[in-house]
């Protein structure tokens, strides 16, 4: 099943702001490359771990919460044990959409993301959409 049709893909991609739920300094990890991509793409992209780290010259927060500023997207790289609650924490914090990726999977979390008006996709990469759609990089 598909969650996020291409209409919703393209006007999630098309927010500036995007906190990266799960981006640490580990190169090794998706979010790491995953949000370099972002960043070419004219993204803004907002580490969200707890060791708070700086990721790509962009400060980190430690939580959602903690995030001094609006942000238009919650892209999460975290279990999806803990996603649904990410995705509650963005519907509070007045986020536009939520970007599960791939393998991030809660249906419940989906439902209730949808039912409170933000857009969303669920186990879908956002890099790859954005080369599937030609959004070129803006670097």
């Amino acid at each position: 099943m598909s969650y996020g049709d291409d209409t919703t893909i393209r006007r999630i991609l098309s927010h500036r702001t995007w906190a990266v739920v799960g981006l640490s300094t580990n190169s090794h990890r998706a979010a790491y490359g995953v949000a370099a991509h972002l960043q070419q793409w004219g993204k803004r992209i907002v580490p969200v771990h707890p060791r708070a780290e700086t990721v790509h010259g962009e400060r980190g927060y430690a939580s959602l919460a903690d995030i001094p500023f609006p942000v238009d997207v919650v892209d999460v790289f975290v279990n999806a044990s803990r996603a649904g609650d990410i995705a509650d924490q963005a519907v509070k914090m007045g986020a536009q959409a939520v970007w599960f990726q791939l393998d991030v999977v809660d249906l419940a979390a989906y439902e209730r993301t949808t039912a409170a008006g933000l857009d969303m996709v669920m186990d879908r990469c956002a890099a790859v959409s954005m080369q599937r759609f030609g959004l070129t990089s803006l670097v």
